[in-house]
C-alpha cells in the first residue's frame, strides 16, 4: 500500500466529523422546532429541508457552486473575510457533506420529537422550566434514540459523499480527497488492489455504523 493510504480515509472521518456537529445540531433545533408547529406553507418547507436527500449528488454540488461560487455574493463575502474562496477547499467538503447528510438528521430527530408525549412537556413548563431547560433535560433525553440513531446515519451519508464533493471540493490530495473520491481515481486508473483496499475499509466502518443503530434501537 502507498504510505498516504490512510489519508483519504482520515480526511473522510475528519470531515464526517466536523460536518456531523452542524447537522446534529441543526438537526436537533429545527426538528424540534417543525415538530411543535404549525403553519401555512410548513409541507413546502419541510419538502427544502429534505431535497437533499432525493436530488442527484451532483445537482446538490451544481446548486452549491452556484450559491458559494466566486460570482455569487455568499461566495464573495466568503472570500471577502477569508481571502480566499471556499470552493476546492477542506470546508468546502465539509459543506457539501452537511447539505447531502441533513435530512436524515432532520427526520429522525423530528421523528423522535413527534413521540414524546406533550403532556410531559407541558408539566416540566408549568414546573418553570424554560425552553431551553425543557429541549435540553427534558425533550433530547426522551427522543435520545431516534436522535442517535439519526446521529449515526447522518455521519455515515457524510463519509460517503461523493459527487456534491467531488463538484464543490474537487479531489486535491492530502487536502479535499475523501475515500470515495480517491476509490473512484483508484478505479479509472486501473488499480483494484488499491480500490478494494479502501472499499473494505469503507464497508468495515460502515458496517459498524449500522450495527451501532441495531443495538441503540434495541
Amino acid at each position: 500500500m502507498p504510505p498516504d493510504f490512510w489519508s483519504p480515509v482520515s480526511l473522510s472521518l475528519e470531515i464526517a466529523a466536523v460536518s456531523s456537529i452542524f447537522v446534529i445540531s441543526l438537526g436537533i433545533l429545527i426538528g424540534r422546532l417543525m415538530s411543535r408547529t404549525r403553519f401555512k406553507g410548513k409541507v413546502i418547507i419541510e419538502t427544502i429541508l429534505l431535497l437533499p436527500l432525493v436530488l442527484p449528488p451532483t445537482v446538490v454540488g451544481f446548486l452549491l457552486i452556484v450559491v458559494f461560487g466566486r460570482n455569487s455574493p455568499a461566495g464573495q463575502w466568503i472570500e471577502w473575510i477569508f481571502r480566499q474562496p471556499v470552493m476546492f477547499t477542506w470546508w468546502a467538503a465539509v459543506i457539501a457533506s452537511a447539505v447531502v447528510a441533513f435530512p436524515l438528521m432532520y427526520q429522525s430527530a423530528k421523528t423522535g420529537f413527534e413521540g414524546i408525549d406533550t403532556d410531559i412537556e407541558g408539566a416540566a413548563l408549568v414546573d418553570g422550566a424554560g425552553n431551553a431547560k425543557l429541549l435540553w433535560f427534558i425533550s433530547i433525553p426522551l427522543a435520545q434514540k431516534a436522535i442517535i440513531s439519526g446521529a449515526i446515519l447522518s455521519f455515515a451519508r457524510a463519509l460517503g459523499e461523493f459527487g456534491a464533493t467531488l463538484m464543490f471540493a474537487g479531489n486535491i490530495p492530502g487536502k479535499t480527497q475523501t475515500a470515495p473520491t480517491a476509490i473512484y481515481l483508484a478505479i479509472d486508473s486501473g488499480n483494484m488492489q488499491l480500490a478494494w483496499a479502501w472499499v473494505g475499509c469503507m464497508v468495515g466502518i460502515s458496517f459498524l455504523m449500522l450495527l451501532v443503530i441495531g443495538w441503540v434501537r434495541d
